[in-house]
This record gives structure tokens, sequence and C-alpha cells, in this order.
């Protein structure tokens, strides 16, 4: 991909950044959570409605699947952007802040299906430069309710053989414009795990006469630290945090029992597994030295996202081409939150990067990042992303 290119990709995407801003808010008043997410899908059906692709909808799930096939011979290319928003309130004072109670775009999804649908319609108007095919994967249930899982079972990737995949997500912690990534593990894998710890209630003046849980259940949370700083790898590292202790009515009765529920991050298998097994085994055996039992279960989350080794470089070189060296990061470490764009890494070689979005006048190190109920973005930025996702796609499938 040449400068001129580039610069042509730039311009497209700022012609484009009305439409983009437009979606973007659109849905931000508006936030669905999960996986059924009916007016979201119809705002994305409406605005590609125009671009003559070859659009599905899922079956199980809100999820658009849009396919542009040039006819000639090439690979194919998947991007996505995720719709869902997060349960939780809106605080930015914004004019077009959430208008559904509990509801928020705090991680910014909107941002990434306005962008992807803003990049579709650039490719369209640049079909006659691409092979093969072009994928464009709106999903749900990002958020934990494993949306790409439920698209890739119902047959995303059947007959398609994508050789190159990639996915934006924004981040106000980076300045605005930067885009940053790293080969192998960006995003941690995230796991919850719950411990019910089961004692003998009684009268909490004779506490002898019962076998307090409380106690136990808080020897539990430290031990799960030691664990993370003794038996687990500084280099390959995790994170246990207990979110949640619950135990007891009023404060004269001791609790028959105590709950303690919580994630588990990792940015390998290895490690992953590692801290499943501690964690019940350090449950167990602390509960039966104080004569109690424990239920321990963990309920699987999203894998670790790896990006292959040569899809990051990939990606770093065309981003160099749109925002220049001085915008474009090598990630030291990965990011301990997740992402089920994992479950597509899994099956086709890819990547995914941050897009800077911190506001102007904001420090990144200190604005309200992703997942809080302040959080907003610069929409400048967002015309680089729609940019980048068509500057990918054309490198990818450019003629031989």
């Amino acid at each position: 991909m040449t400068a001129d290119t580039a610069s042509d990709l730039l311009d497209a995407a700022r012609a484009l950044q009305p439409d983009t801003v437009e979606l973007r808010r659109d849905l931000h008043r508006h936030p669905e959570i999960g996986n059924d997410l009916p007016r979201t899908q119809g705002a994305v059906l409406d605005a590609i409605a125009d671009l003559g692709l070859d659009v599905r909808k899922g079956s199980s799930v809100s999820s658009v699947v849009a396919t542009l096939d040039t006819g000639r011979p090439g690979g194919t290319m998947l991007l996505r952007g995720d719709m869902d928003a997060l349960p939780m309130p809106e605080d930015t004072g914004l004019d077009y802040a959430s208008t559904v109670d509990g509801a928020m775009h705090a991680c910014g999804h909107d941002a990434h299906t306005a962008m992807l649908a803003s990049a579709a319609r650039v490719l369209v108007d640049r079909a006659e430069s691409l092979t093969g095919k072009l994928v464009f994967m709106f999903q749900p249930g990002e958020e934990g309710h494993h949306g790409a899982k439920h698209m890739l079972d119902e047959g995303l990737l059947d007959g398609l053989d994508v050789t190159r995949a990639f996915a934006i997500h924004q981040s106000p912690s980076f300045p605005s414009g930067m885009v940053a990534t790293k080969a192998g593990p960006l995003l941690a894998s995230a796991d919850e795990f719950v411990v019910e710890v089961v004692g003998r209630g009684g009268h909490a003046a004779m506490p002898h006469h019962a076998n307090d849980p409380v106690p136990v259940a808080c020897a539990m949370v430290g031990a799960f630290q030691t664990l993370v700083t003794r038996r687990v790898d500084v280099f390959d590292p995790a994170v246990v945090t207990v979110g949640s202790v619950r135990a007891g009515s009023t404060n004269n009765v001791i609790p028959e029992s105590a709950r303690l529920i919580g994630t588990i991050r990792a940015v390998s298998e290895r490690t992953r597994t590692l801290v499943h097994t501690e964690l019940e085994r350090i449950a167990t055996n602390i509960a039966a030295a104080h004569d109690m039992t424990v239920r321990f279960d963990i309920i699987d989350g999203f894998p670790v996202t790896v990006n292959d080794a040569d899809a990051a470089a990939w990606v770093r070189d065309v981003a160099r081409r749109i925002v220049g060296d001085d915008l474009v990061v090598e990630m030291p470490n990965p990011v301990m939150g997740a992402e089920d764009w994992s479950y597509v890494l899994q099956r086709v070689p890819g990547a995914m990067a941050f897009l800077g979005t911190c506001p102007p006048g904001e420090s990144f190190h200190n604005v309200a990042p992703n997942h809080s109920n302040r959080m907003v973005i610069d929409e400048d930025a967002m015309a680089i992303g729609v940019a980048l996702h068509a500057a990918t796609a054309l490198d990818e499938l450019a003629p031989a």
C-alpha cells in the first residue's frame, strides 16, 4: 500500500466522519446488552443496506455477517466490530448519553460498530482494487456473553479459508490516534470462580458451639493472593480477584455458610490451568483444616487472546502508513482484560490492535478508562480506525 493510498483512505474516512459519528451516537443513546440486540442489529443493517453486500443475520444471536465477494481469486479477510453495551449507569453528562437505565456503551463498542460500517463503505467503493472475499463481522455479546463463539458455532467461518482477521479495540488510555499491539498474548483469559464454605451456624455469643465459616473464607482470600505471588511465575502472570464476599444476615448470628466470588486472569493456558487447580486445592484444604466442607466451581470464560506474530507485525506496518511511525507502538506486555475475539484467533491467523481515543485536553494516564461510568472518547480518532480497517483489507486482498 502506497503513501498515496493511505492518504486517500484517511481522506475517505474523514469525509464519512459525520456518518460515523451519527451512527456511533445513535448506538450510544440506545445501548443493548448481551446477545439479543435487535435495535443495534437494525441500525447496522440500515447503515450497510445500500452497499450490495451478501448479508446474513444470526439465528441464535443478533449478529450480522456481510460479505463482499469480488469474484476474483484471492484470500479472505475478516474484519470485526462488536456491538453490545455494559450493564451499568452512565454519568458522562453527554447530550447523547444513554437513555436506557442501567446500560452504557462504556467500552466503545458503539465506536467499533460505527467504524466497521464506514470501513465497509470505503471498501465497497474500492472493490475493484480487491481480490477474494471480505467479511464484515458485526458481533453481539462480547461483554462476557461469548457472542463470537455463538457466531462460530453458527458457521461464521464455514466455507471460508480466512487468510487474515483483524479487529480494533478503542481505548481512552492511549493517546488519541495511537495504534498499539503486540505479538503473542495481547489480552488475558477470564474465568469466574465460586467458593461456598459450609460450616455450622449458631449464636454469635457462643462461637464454640458453632463452626464459623467467615474467618475461614477470609483465610482463603489471603491464601489465594499468596498463591499468585508464590506459585505463579512472575513472567507468566495471573491475577486473582475476590470481588464478592457474602455471609450472614445480622450482627448476632454466626451463619452456616460464606460465599466468595471472583475472577481469574492469565496470559497462558499453562498458568490458567495451574491457578484453576491450585485455587480448588487451597479452598478444599483450608476448609478441611477447620472441619468444614467447600463447594468449588469454575465457570470458564474467554480464553487468552493471542495475536499471530506475523499478523501483529503486519498490522503495525500497515498502521505506520496510516498514522506515521511515532503513533505506532509495540506493546511490551499484555493487558489483563479479556476479549472473545480470542475464539476467532484460535481458528484463524489474525490480530487485534488498540486505537487510542484519549479526549482532547485529558491525560491518558488519568482519563476515565474503559468500563468507567464517565468514559468518553475522542470521536476524531474514529476516522483513523475506519482507515486502518480499510487499509488492512486493501493490503491483504491486493492483486498479486
